[in-house]
Formats: C-alpha cells, structure tokens, sequence
C-alpha cells in the first residue's frame, strides 16, 4: 500500500493506476492526511453462474403436493381478520 498525495496523483495517474492493476493499493491523500483509497475492481466471472438449484440438492416430493385449504385460504387473503 502506498500514500500519494493528490497532487502528485494527478500528475502521474498513469503511473499509478499501473500499480492499481497489478494489486497494489493507493491510499490518496490531502496535506499527508488518507481521504480515500483506490484498488482494483474484482475480475468478472470467466463462466456464468448456473441457473436453479445448488448442485446435489433435492426437493422432497412432498413440496409439490397442494397445500392445506387453510394456509392456501390465508395466502389468497382470506382467513380472521386481526
């Protein structure tokens, strides 16, 4: 990690953003005091995720089966009043 104050930033920005890809992180500062920090984004995926269930997951037969009157009552809105 290295401390660079703004002005010298701006005037070699190339140079440091060179060293932000490589991995190092830049600590900017005002007058030799940090106000914020630049570092390298994440790499995007190389594959896209797969879409559904994680791998070896199942789901139980039983998630299909209807559901009781009273629970399907009360998701349509139905049901006491509270």
């Amino acid at each position: 990690m290295i401390w660079v104050n703004v002005t010298e930033a701006k005037a070699h920005l190339s140079r440091y953003l060179k060293r932000v890809e490589r991995g190092e992180t830049i600590v900017l500062c005002r007058r030799n005091v940090p106000i914020a920090e630049i570092r390298a984004l994440p790499k995007p995926a190389r594959e896209p995720r797969p879409v559904g269930i994680d791998r070896g997951m199942t789901i139980p037969a039983a998630f299909f089966e209807p559901l009781p009157d009273d629970l399907q009552t009360a998701f349509e809105g139905g049901g006491e009043e509270t």
